[in-house]
């Protein structure tokens, strides 16, 4: 029998782990389907790419020799439907053995009943004294986290819960109100159905995410560049505060979506379509937010496939791009501004090694930040550093790692007038549904 859900978890599975395509990407790839039946498939995937650690390692004692990946994708998919999704086991184990017979796979269909109503008679004892966020974790990442690196995994177990942002003056009501001025509400609540999504006073943004424009602290009427700033969340939030901002995009597909969304707020920003490493603003800026690309580990809470997409090599050239902007960033700092660079990567490479390799050699010092609300978060440095095990009391939030800089020829006085902003923040977040809240 048909099953939409398999079929297309099977799908997203073979996408990501075959062809390298973000889980994002492949979700909007498939043909079209029955809204229940498409999160439903997104769901079973992602908790797959989430756990195939240990669904490996619970497979392993039921079989004699590595079957075709196809084949382990759909053990993986029945076993995890039936530990980790609490399905039936005789629902998970049928819809598994039919999806082996609808992929041209019938001479392993015997397989794969065999090793799944073994799992299932084992119950959720099969899990006991696994290590899952050791086993769920590739073993680069973890020891790149260091010292953090088992709160982060255990926190990459659970979806990440929905963290709403609003326009000055607009009171979310029926959420949780975080430290930071965020509300969050419960992973799978509905955006649109929520007060004030339609009339466009609140968008979805990561608590973590809106960090960086609120360390920032711009000011009214305060020039401020935003660079690579697609989708526009942080731009967004730069806009609402008054200041009047120039986002810089070399994307043209990603600069229509800034526009778009912008408009959708009703804000006003001069959007540049230009490659930040060679445009160039006729005046300086006193203020300027770089939220470079990167790994994005920060995110495997919302993005479980990039376990599987990212490599250490990545590293590498994301830490090169970071320099090169980095570079261009200080070229368009005024005397006396500061730069606010962020991004929303767990590695140590892309966060405070870029911040040191930066003083060295291009005359900028790091300026101290300071965030009552989540003083654990500051560094020795100075720096901001989030990650998803921290505020286990609230569910977490996302990697970000946040530096601010100025010339190093800055004096005291001008750091003195440096605004720290400690107050719940004007969040403007990643403006609407088919934003993660990740980045922006």
């Amino acid at each position: 029998m048909n099953d939409p859900t398999r079929e297309s978890a099977f799908a997203l599975l073979q996408a990501v782990l075959t062809k390298n395509t973000s889980l994002d990407a492949a979700l909007d790839a498939l043909p079209p389907l029955d809204s229940r039946d498409r999160a439903a498939a997104h769901r079973l995937a992602a908790c797959v790419l989430r756990h195939a650690g240990t669904l490996d390692a619970v497979l392993e004692p039921f079989l004699l020799r590595q079957p075709p990946q196809p084949v382990r994708h759909i053990l993986w998919l029945g076993a995890a439907a039936f530990l980790l999704l609490g399905a039936p086991a005789h629902a998970a184990v049928g819809t598994a053995v039919d999806l082996a017979r609808a992929k041209k796979l019938a001479p392993f269909a015997g397989l794969v009943n065999a090793v799944l109503r073994k799992v299932a008679a084992a119950g959720p004892a099969a899990l006991d004294g696994l290590d899952m966020p050791r086993l769920d974790t590739p073993a680069w990442a973890w020891a790149s986290w260091g010292k953090n690196a088992r709160a982060i995994a255990a926190a990459h177990a659970a979806e990440a819960p929905l963290d709403v942002s609003a326009k000055p003056g607009f009171t979310l009501a029926g959420g949780e109100l975080l430290p930071t001025g965020s509300v969050r509400f419960p992973a799978g609540t509905s955006v649109p159905e929520l007060p004030g999504f339609s009339t466009g006073d609140i968008w979805i943004q990561d608590a973590a995410a809106a960090l960086p424009a609120k360390l920032l602290a711009p000011q009214p009427g305060e020039r401020v560049l935003d660079l690579c700033a697609a989708p526009g969340g942080k731009t967004a939030q730069l806009a609402a505060a008054g200041a009047l901002v120039t986002a810089v995009e070399r994307d043209q597909a990603r600069m229509g979506t800034l526009k778009g969304n912008l408009s959708r707020l009703g804000l006003n920003v001069d959007c540049v379509l230009a490659d930040a490493t060679t445009w160039r603003p006729a005046q300086k800026f006193t203020a300027i937010l770089l939220d470079a690309p990167c790994s994005a580990t920060g995110t495997i809470r919302r993005h479980p496939d990039l376990l599987h997409l990212r490599k250490p090599r990545d590293i590498q050239s994301l830490t090169q791009a970071q320099d090169a902007l980095l570079d261009a960033a200080a070229q368009m700092l005024a005397p006396g501004g500061r730069l606010i660079y962020a991004v929303c990567s767990l590695q140590p490479e892309e966060g405070a090694a870029r911040i040191d390799a930066a003083c060295a050699r291009l005359g900028l010092r790091r300026a101290p930040l300071s965030l009552p609300e989540l003083p654990e978060a500051v560094t020795p440095q100075g720096d901001v550093r989030t990650h998803p095990g921290m505020w286990p009391q609230h569910g977490g939030l996302d990697g970000f790692f946040i530096a601010r800089l100025v010339h190093a020829t800055s004096s005291s006085t001008q750091d003195d007038d440096i605004v720290e902003c400690s107050s719940p923040p004007c969040m403007l977040g990643e403006l609407g549904p088919e934003f993660s809240g990740a980045g922006g």
